[in-house]
């Protein structure tokens, strides 16, 4: 199965985290939302080991983390925290096997990538293991390996799935630019070179072989053609803080292929507009770049604008299901 369709099976699907607790009631939730792009949810509410950091600091490979005041910081050994973490991943795909039984087709899972979780994990000195570079190596290193082992687990589990590999990089222009905050706070750590950055994402993109990767960012500013040139197979980005002046690199990017995973539904409780006024942002942008409306279905999935563990649950499961009228709306009325 080419990689065009397995993104063609789905139109819309969600980012990543849920409302609550309830392993069994999110994965429920999703596989009922999106019947043909459903997603491992996760459940940040839960606590240490269940949030971004902690999550996918579980995943990694020779080594560990544990909760200190200041945040996750790299330790020698397993601890608790790393076991809760583990307990807690192993609960979700656990709850994602019960719902996805005899599925066919895209599954998609999240984690970390490496510039956000080397911004987010603390080295033993308490500084950001950003402020190594052989710390960053070490950790991409660890992070691919443990993406793998995730991959295959998640392939055993829903043999059926075609397997799509999220990346979440909402730190990756605080790191570009050189914003990331030291330990202190009153300085921060020095930009890191932009084909160092690239480099590494395509080392851990590249764990997914055969597979698509989307890079997540719901920050300002999204390196399109950074992560395009990484390997990227699409782009997850927040819809209403792009600017003008992002439209060359989308452009570029969506003539070169990359498919653009556009967040337009609001991810926290509000009201919600028609399906169609959902989308008109992304057809205005069509327009304006010139590009064919019969490209759009093909080129564009609709998403929240990030996750949804601030959301209360009945607004989590409208929105998801907003996300899918609003596709319908784009694929049947292009113009």
């Amino acid at each position: 199965m080419s990689e065009d369709s397995q993104f063609s099976l789905g139109a819309a699907t969600g980012v990543g985290s849920m409302p609550g607790g309830d392993a069994r009631e999110a994965a429920k939730t999703v596989t009922g939302s999106f019947e043909d792009f459903p997603y491992l949810a996760e459940l940040p509410a839960r606590g240490p080991g269940a949030d971004m950091i902690g999550r996918t600091a579980g995943m990694l490979v020779e080594l560990y983390a544990r909760v200190e005041p200041s945040g996750w910081r790299i330790g020698d050994r397993p601890g608790r925290d790393t076991k809760r973490a583990r307990s807690w991943l192993g609960e979700d795909l656990d709850a994602l096997e019960e719902f996805t039984q005899g599925y066919e087709g895209a599954l998609k899972v999240q984690a970390v990538g490496p510039w956000t979780l080397a911004a987010g994990l603390e080295l033993k000195n308490g500084e950001a293991a950003l402020s190594d570079p052989g710390a960053c190596r070490d950790l991409a290193a660890s992070l691919a390996e443990g993406l793998r082992l995730h991959l295959d687990e998640v392939r055993r589990r829903v043999p059926g799935a075609h397997l799509v590999l999220q990346l979440d990089e909402p730190s990756l222009t605080a790191v570009l630019g050189g914003r990331v905050k030291s330990a202190s706070g009153y300085r921060t750590h020095r930009a890191v070179d932009r084909q160092i950055v690239e480099q590494t994402l395509r080392d851990v993109v590249g764990v997914h072989a055969g597979g698509p990767v989307v890079v997540h960012s719901c920050a300002l500013d999204v390196p399109f053609a950074l992560l395009r040139r990484a390997g990227a197979a699409a782009v997850s980005f927040d819809f209403s803080l792009l600017t003008e002046r992002d439209d060359d690199a989308i452009g570029e990017a969506v003539e070169a292929g990359t498919r653009l995973f556009a967040g337009v539904v609001p991810g926290v409780d509000g009201p919600l507009s028609d399906p169609a006024g959902s989308v008109m942002g992304v057809r205005t942008l069509w327009r304006r770049l010139g590009l064919r409306p019969g490209l759009l279905a093909q080129a564009v999935t609709v998403t929240p604008a990030c996750g949804l563990a601030g959301a209360s649950p009945a607004y989590a499961r409208q929105a998801l299901a907003h996300c899918v009228r609003a596709a319908r709306s784009l694929a049947d009325n292009p113009e």
